[in-house]
């Protein structure tokens, strides 16, 4: 099955008489405009998104009939959460960030990241109320750079650098 567009939203549109099957994804495969993937009940389907900048979100509707619903299901990860003190402190905290082309993420007033051991201790040590969770990361804040993982595990060129510096 070729989805091209979300229908809707399961915070906003009433499934409950629908049997769920769930579409697992990362949280980086919620920006890819070409994919295929397999739901939890094995239904195939390919996403075909045509139009730039659309992007799957937590609950999103892919397919409804008579009796299911496909639905996406962001995986949790690990992350880094920073909890900032000040306004200035969020603008920092994101500059610093944003600045290493990082993908970032706010929710709950809190900047979340998908989690690499230097950024984390650069976080600390840079005295940001910080600290590891795993959870979802739903709330990818706009950018020019589409976020996507590099090589397995999601390391980003950044912490290779910073793995072989701290040798």
């Amino acid at each position: 099955m070729i989805i091209e567009s979300v229908i809707g939203n399961i915070a906003d549109t009433d499934i409950s008489h629908l049997s769920t099957d769930l579409l697992h994804l990362e949280w980086y495969e919620t920006t890819k405009r070409i994919q295929r993937k397999r739901t939890v009940s094995g239904r195939e389907i390919a996403i075909r998104f045509l139009k730039e900048g659309q992007r799957l979100r937590q609950g999103d509707i892919l397919f409804t009939d008579a009796t299911h619903a496909v639905v996406i299901d962001i995986i949790p990860s690990d992350a880094i959460v920073v909890t900032p003190r000040s306004i200035l402190e969020m603008g920092s905290v994101c500059y610093e960030i944003g600045n290493k082309h990082l993908p970032l993420f706010i929710q709950n007033d809190q900047v979340l990241m998908p989690f690499e051991e230097p950024i984390y201790r650069w976080l600390l040590a840079s005295g940001y109320a910080t600290e590891k969770q795993h959870t979802r990361l739903t709330n990818l804040l706009n950018a020019n750079v589409q976020p996507h993982s590099h090589g397995s595990g999601g390391s980003s060129l950044f912490s290779k650098i910073m793995g072989l510096s701290n040798r």
